[in-house]
């Protein structure tokens, strides 16, 4: 009989069902206790969730064995595992990703401020004995997810523009992957936040909303340049808190009035984070969710990890294309014109700008859409370059982080969204052009 392998069995790995430890003392007394979850992390080590068992870590530290029986809730199916204790790990991806995924057993099941996880102990597995084999046939899956990988890998790569890019992979996931809610993040240039360029399937897009990072799933994703994937819904999780949370860590009370609505589901039940990876570290997170629990498996993990990779590949390839020559693009079309002058206020504060009183954005998007409105009513300058963006000192921009196009994209798709008669379009090699068609005036707030 061909030995199973354990990366067969992660169904069994989901915290769909609690699996049973059971360790003995120096002495061969045995104490079995049930577990909230056993984590797949390769194919010969799992981590076990260590919480509050007094009496099972005190065996594991004397004798570094245990066994474990989990369950595969679509099989129907019992396995044990026999496992060589190795390390505790307290933070760290493995650790963060526990963590969420507790965060989520605790919150489905009404445990919420009781479930705390205290390490991740990770263990060598030794062996694996079918105890029940499986007494079903597992429904085939909806789709193959290599495919799905694959088609969208070789549909990113026609890419023109980061714009384009983004689009691509939006589509993409609802294609191949039936995902129906989905954003990409891209880091900012100060790597504390991240902002959203691109969404599918929310009311709003939300374009410019923000997450700090180390908070919420998209925050810790990029912190720990790892996924963190929530199978039920886990509320210290969520996309909208970790927005507001965010704002309260650094003083600033929520109010909405200078903050973008997120595009979050209101009450998500599965989430799953992928950081966007280059050489120099993460420049970005491609998030999803559902209103359906268990949603996302280990295997969607696997796929969309492959996906969010082909992204950081295929990032300095759109950004060069978008410096490429090309020919003037005509300019979409533009709401009426409003009747009187278009009142533009800048706050130094924080860069924000509000237009006719309503906000835009803030930030060096804000800095950028200020400076440009200020070079129009002094000049009457329609056409700047990338290039003398990245030298002017107004914006502050640092030149260990060159994240310019993602948001000059991020300016032109906000304008687009809140139906501004102020508009930016890309007419060539690293050049665009601002388009104005109505009279402006401009309102400085001095910083305080």
């Amino acid at each position: 009989m061909t030995p199973l392998a354990l990366d067969t069995l992660r169904d069994c790995m989901e915290g769909v069902v609690p699996a049973v430890l059971a360790t003995c003392d120096e002495t061969g007394v045995p104490n079995v206790s049930f577990i909230s979850q056993v984590h797949y992390v390769d194919p010969e080590r799992v981590a076990l969730s260590y919480q509050f068992f007094n009496k099972t870590r005190a065996n594991l530290l004397a004798t570094r064995q245990a066994s474990v029986q989990i369950f595969d809730p679509v099989a129907l199916a019992d396995y044990r595992l026999e496992l060589d204790f190795e390390e505790t790990r307290t933070e760290g991806p493995l650790f963060e990703t526990m963590k969420a995924k507790l965060a989520g057993i605790a919150s489905h099941s009404g445990m919420d401020g009781v479930f705390r996880l205290l390490g991740a102990d990770v263990f060598r597995v030794r062996s694996i004995e079918t105890i029940f084999p499986p007494s079903t046939i597992p429904p085939p899956p909806s789709r193959n997810l290599l495919s799905a990988a694959r088609r969208t890998s070789q549909e990113l790569a026609g890419s023109g523009s980061l714009g384009e890019l983004f689009d691509r992979v939006l589509s993409c996931l609802r294609r191949h992957f039936g995902i129906e809610h989905a954003m990409v993040l891209m880091l900012d240039e100060n790597g504390r936040q991240l902002f959203t360029v691109a969404s599918l399937g929310y009311p709003t897009a939300g374009i410019g909303s923000e997450v700090e990072v180390g908070h919420g799933v998209v925050g810790v994703a990029a912190r720990e340049r790892s996924p963190i994937r929530i199978c039920q819904m886990a509320f210290d999780y969520s996309y909208g808190r970790a927005i507001r949370d965010g704002a309260r860590s650094v003083g600033v009370e929520w109010s909405g009035a200078t903050e973008i609505p997120y595009p979050g589901l209101p009450a998500p039940e599965s989430q799953i984070a992928l950081p966007i990876l280059s050489e120099s570290g993460v420049i970005g997170v491609l998030f999803a969710e559902s209103p359906e629990p268990m949603r996302f498996r280990y295997d969607d993990e696997d796929a969309l990890m492959l996906v969010a990779d082909r992204i950081a590949s295929l990032i300095p390839l759109a950004k060069a294309s978008d410096d490429a020559p090309r020919a003037t693009a005509p300019a979409a079309p533009c709401p009426d014109a409003p009747a009187g002058p278009l009142v533009v206020r800048h706050y130094g504060a924080d860069d924000s700008v509000f237009l006719n009183h309503d906000y835009l954005i803030k930030g060096v998007a804000g800095a950028i859409v200020w400076m440009l409105v200020g070079e129009f009513a002094r000049t009457g300058r329609t056409e700047f370059t990338n290039r003398e963006l990245r030298l002017d000192p107004r914006l502050r921009l640092p030149e260990f982080a060159d994240n310019l196009e993602a948001r000059l994209l991020l300016l032109q798709r906000r304008l687009r969204e809140r139906m501004c008669p102020v508009r930016i379009e890309k007419t060539g090699r690293g050049r665009f052009r601002l388009d104005v068609p109505c009279p402006l005036v401009l309102e400085e707030i001095e910083r305080q």
